[in-house]
């Protein structure tokens, strides 16, 4: 069989094929449980994003976004952050400014020691609360 790709690869594997041989892959191969073809399945799904977002190229970032969200801190910006937020700045004002938003302000201002948890108005999405 020639060179395949990964995505090749795991779409024949999905088949019930072996991707060097060709050949079918015996009935008890762990390729047939369910929970691996499923994991199979979103493998390639993953690389068919990856490869449709490398055909569209960079992307102008979205007008409605703030412009640094997603993008890490720096030890000025957080600077920045704090003397803000200690000189009674409205938070929506700061977020403004530093191009992020609320919820980034918040959670970086309660990693910072600066608020709790109980005095965030946006919600932390990535933590489960008990």
């Amino acid at each position: 069989m020639a060179s395949l790709d990964a995505r090749q690869i795991l779409q024949t594997l999905v088949q019930g094929f072996d991707p060097v041989s060709g050949e079918e892959l015996p009935a008890g191969a762990v390729v047939h449980r369910t929970e691996v073809l499923g994991a199979l399945l979103e493998a390639i799904s993953a690389l068919e994003a990856d490869a449709e977002r490398a055909r569209r190229g960079p992307q102008l970032p979205h007008p409605q976004l703030p412009q640094k969200m997603g993008k890490a801190w720096s030890t000025d910006e957080e600077a920045q952050l704090e003397a803000a937020f200690r000189a009674g700045e409205a938070l929506p004002a700061i977020a403004a400014r530093h191009g992020r938003t609320l919820a980034a302000i918040e959670a970086r201002l309660e990693r910072l020691g600066l608020i709790t948890e109980r005095e965030r108005t946006t919600r932390n999405r990535y933590v489960t609360r008990r």
